[in-house]
């Protein structure tokens, strides 16, 4: 996580931080798109294989691949996309909260959208570590005398170890070792583009693919096998979420050179080198009467020789792949928390000079399921790439429609311009999911029933959050009546502050009418506390806090973080104190929080069997004192009993 400053600082940086940034970015943001030329020009091909192939097949999926990454990922992403940032960030929460900041009380539909990107989101993060890991290891299977050694049973036993070691070592941060993602990722792209480049010359004719008119053809002939195949195509942009996600950790600048100068240019060779080896693989079979047969063409056309290194670095890169899956969900859980999406979940930090390198355990551990059980179902890279597409352009569509928002009531568009950059965008995202959703019963229905539930989730505790609040408003008291009631009538006095912790800073909080209730006694100093988020990724120091005093006993303070931000009360507070030249006694300082107790009712509320998994989530979320840095024994929790 970085700030707008720092964002800022990227796009105008000199000349060697640039430099540094664009390898950081190499090795962090194209993990994903990287190693997609491992499983899906093979997935494709593989559509149309099955009743043989003739060479304009072979074209026409070739083509379609090249265009796909053009248009979506360069056109649609590093062009267009990568101009909506929040403040210098990216990803689609930060998108949602510059919608939902451009639409003011309309801003529902953005929340909802914002929900939707980020449940796909999980099913993408669950998928691209156990697909991209196994098809790696799988190429074990193409060095020669060594194919019978490597059985699906040892794929599937390597590819389950280097899983679970990759999230086990995720509690130890990655700063370590994350200095070697951007120089591997260099020579993983530096060697797939010379493989590619090595074959374009065996077969040049395979340049003729740049035209469009093949893949358009082969639309056109092939009916509803070449939607089924247009669907794996877009296996080739898996991963072009993340250059907009991680555009506050490099910047554009670094993001959009990185593509340019290597990435795309060694993708297209790659992508080329490929179809080349196969026209020349189905003319050589052709020639010898022999049946023509899809192959792991990636792997294959690499000499023997070098074959083995080849699988190393594969495994290498998919392994920084999955890491960026996984950092990339535990800075969207972050941001879905300080939205209101999620429960709290504990977060730890994992470096003392990065802010962004965090640490989510509970997100950890059942990523770390999720993917044994795919990978454990599925057991190939080819029967899991079918699951693949749904989550990814679900995503895409979902962030078009977010970015129509933003063109056009934050940047003030022309409902037509508006409508004539975005439609062409829409329509591809639309074409590319309903591909896809044509291979929900192969395997699609995996990123469907994980966004289901996560959808669910968001919405449950949504929805309970909203019932608690509605209790609360109904049982509070302005705070001014309550001020000028014990002005008059005041109670007994101790020494010492009291922060009350609240949602609602007009109204008196529960806590602390129940401490008046039961206790009788009133604090020297008593600080209404409460937290917001803003709709931008981090705040300034002295935009932090917002102080109204009330009376000579109460005083307002509304702290302020962004949606990367983790709050730390008491350090902010004691800032506050000290700008204003009062003085906080940390020893003398004791922290109130409303806690109610729910109570399920079948009659009221939510049905029972959400009010259930409300309950649930309320009480597995972190205990506030862990996510707001309050010191544990200074807390005092009061609150009644709440029907949901």
């Amino acid at each position: 996580m970085t700030s707008a400053t720092d964002s800022i600082a990227a796009k105008t940086a000199p000349h060697p931080a640039l430099v540094a940034l664009t390898i950081g970015a190499i090795g962090v943001v194209f993990g994903d798109i990287g190693t997609s030329p491992l499983y899906a020009f093979r997935e494709a091909l593989n559509l149309t294989a099955k009743d043989g192939l003739d060479p304009s097949e072979i074209l026409g999926v070739l083509s379609l691949a090249i265009w796909s990454l053009i248009l979506v990922v360069t056109v649609k992403y590093v062009i267009f996309l990568m101009r909506a940032d929040n403040q210098g960030e990216g990803g689609v929460l930060a998108l949602t909260a510059l919608a939902r900041r451009a639409l003011g009380k309309r801003s529902l539909i953005a929340l909802v959208l914002g929900a939707a990107g980020a449940s796909l989101f999980y099913g993408d993060a669950i998928i691209t570590p156990a697909l991209s890991v196994l098809s790696a290891v799988e190429g074990l299977k193409t060095i020669p005398g060594l194919d019978g050694m490597f059985t699906d049973s040892v794929i599937l036993g390597v590819t389950i170890v280097i899983l679970v070691a990759l999230f086990f070592i995720q509690s130890r941060g990655t700063a370590s070792v994350s200095a070697l993602f951007g120089p591997v990722c260099i020579v993983w792209f530096l060697a797939i583009g010379a493989l590619g480049l090595w074959h374009i010359t065996d077969e040049p004719s395979i340049l003729r693919v740049i035209s469009p008119h093949y893949g358009a053809i082969f639309l056109a002939t092939h009916g509803v096998t070449g939607l089924f195949v247009l669907g794996a195509v877009f296996l080739t942009v898996t991963g072009a979420e993340a250059l907009t996600a991680d555009m506050g950790h490099f910047g554009i600048l670094p993001i959009r050179i990185g593509w340019f100068v290597l990435v795309f240019p060694c993708l297209i060779l790659n992508y080329l080198g490929q179809g080349a080896y196969a026209l020349s693989a189905l003319e050589s079979a052709a020639a010898a009467g022999k049946p023509f047969v899809n192959q792991d063409w990636f792997f294959l056309m690499a000499p023997e020789g070098i074959r083995p290194w080849l699988i190393v670095l594969a495994m290498m890169a998919t392994v920084i792949a999955s890491q960026a899956v996984i950092t990339g969900a535990y800075s969207l859980t972050q941001q879905a928390i300080q939205l209101g999406l999620l429960p709290r979940l504990r977060i730890r930090q994992t470096s003392a000079t990065q802010a962004g390198q965090i640490y989510l355990p509970s997100i950890n551990w059942l990523l770390l399921v999720g993917v044994l059980v795919l990978v454990i179902q599925f057991r190939t890279s080819s029967a899991m790439a079918a699951a693949y597409g749904i989550a990814v352009t679900g995503t895409m569509v979902v962030t078009t429609l977010l970015a129509y928002i933003v063109v056009r009531h934050r940047w003030n568009w022309g409902r037509p311009l508006a409508l004539a950059v975005i439609l062409p965008f829409l329509t591809l995202d639309l074409i590319f999911f309903g591909a896809n959703i044509l291979r929900v019963i192969e395997g699609g229905w995996v990123p469907l029933v994980v966004a289901a539930v996560i959808g669910l989730i968001i919405y449950t505790w949504n929805r309970g959050r909203g019932i608690v609040r509605a209790f609360e408003l109904r049982q509070s008291v302005p705070l001014a009546d309550l001020a000028a009631a014990l002005a008059k009538r005041p109670p007994e006095r101790v020494e010492g502050t009291a922060v009350f912790l609240t949602a609602n800073p007009d109204s008196a909080p529960g806590a602390l009418l129940h401490n008046l209730k039961h206790n009788k006694v009133l604090h020297e100093k008593n600080l209404i506390c409460s937290i917001r988020t803003a709709d931008r990724p981090s705040v300034e120091q002295d935009e932090r806090a917002e102080i109204r005093p009330v009376d000579a006993n109460f005083t307002i303070i509304v702290l302020t973080y962004g949606f990367m931000e983790s709050p730390d009360v008491p350090r902010d507070l004691g800032l506050e104190a000290v700008s204003h030249k009062k003085s906080l006694n940390p020893a003398k300082t004791s922290y109130f929080i409303g806690r109610n107790t729910i109570k399920p009712a079948a009659d009221q509320g939510m049905p029972l069997w959400q009010d259930r998994i409300f309950m649930f989530l309320q009480r597995n979320a972190s205990d506030p004192t862990d996510f707001l840095r309050i010191p544990p024994g200074k807390v005092l929790e009061l609150g009644e009993q709440v029907t949901v």
